[in-house]
């Protein structure tokens, strides 16, 4: 799942889906209330140590730790991967991105219904909102704390989602390569220290990177509640402005390769052209792969 959710185009839900652990997963994100939670704390006070100990279990901690630790791992050292593909190659990268994102949305346009106006308006305005946002209007959004945070909130939101990358909506909202940036910062400043650096090192970096997290744990638990009642009162709709805000966020792999071009003095040329085409092949390729295992599972 961080593997996945690292890169925009593919959804940790979808994989979630895949090894059969969707349905634990969510049931045990919703099972986090702030009772339970305060339950959980009581392990330190002797007398309310079992009381701990059954609400742990009724959040499925085990599952959660061994799972987190997993998608934290996996986004880490793709997101270090991908870091140097997009500083040494964006053209490719971005072109593996789009290919990955175009795929998905011809995949899950499958499963949605645009027979009413209530569903068609939602795909109307998921379109327009990712398209008007990709094409450089997400990064007036900043890179001050709330702006992180708030990214942060809806990217984790998106993670529980089948069909919707968090990276995605990074990309859309401008934050995607500069949290790339950031993490691998700070991944680095922390092998500083480790080395003999001092503390300091960390903060600048460790401060985006926690202000990120912030955000996606409240998020977790309030707009990932928001989009789950959303699906189940207006299910239609919801998919509909979901779907069409992938196809709409087609444009920020072309704009974003565009400004990484520009920035280095160069223009589109043929073969950057090609290259573009031939990595987007092979990341539709990969969407329809994971699909078809996905419907080989599901049967």
């Amino acid at each position: 799942m961080g593997a996945a959710d690292a890169v925009p185009g593919v959804s940790g839900g979808t994989i979630a889906l895949i090894t059969g652990i969707y349905e634990r997963l969510i049931g045990a994100v919703t099972a986090i209330t702030p009772g339970r939670i305060k339950r959980v704390l009581g392990v330190v006070v002797p007398g309310r140590r079992a009381d701990a100990v059954a609400a742990m279990r009724e959040i499925d901690i085990g599952f959660l730790l061994a799972l987190g630790a997993g998608i934290a791992t996996a986004i880490v050292t793709v997101m270090r991967v991908l870091h140097i593909a997009l500083t040494e190659a964006p053209v490719p990268t971005y072109g593996f991105f789009f290919g990955l994102i175009a795929a998905s949305a011809v995949v899950l346009y499958a499963q949605v219904s645009l027979d009413g106006p209530r569903q068609i308006a939602a795909a109307v305005a998921g379109f327009g909102l990712a398209f008007v946002a990709s094409g450089g209007s997400g990064g007036a959004f900043g890179h001050s704390p709330p702006a992180i945070a708030v990214a942060g909130g809806i990217a984790v939101s998106a993670m529980i989602l089948p069909g919707v990358s968090g990276s995605l909506l990074l990309l859309i909202l401008g934050q995607y390569e500069y949290m790339n940036a950031a993490l691998n910062a700070f991944i680095d400043s922390l092998l500083d220290v480790a080395g003999g650096a001092p503390p300091s090192v960390v903060v600048e970096s460790g401060t985006v990177v926690v202000t990120f997290m912030v955000g996606a744990v409240v998020g977790l638990f309030t707009i990932a509640h928001v989009v789950r009642w959303a699906l189940e009162h207006y299910r239609r709709a919801t998919l509909a402005f979901l779907v069409s805000l992938i196809v709409g966020a087609l444009r920020a792999p072309v704009v974003e390769s565009t400004a990484a071009l520009v920035e280095s003095g160069r223009s589109w040329t043929t073969e950057l052209y090609g290259a573009f085409v031939v990595a987007a092949v092979v990341g539709a390729a990969v969407v329809l792969l994971v699909d078809r295992y996905t419907g080989v599972i599901e049967s």
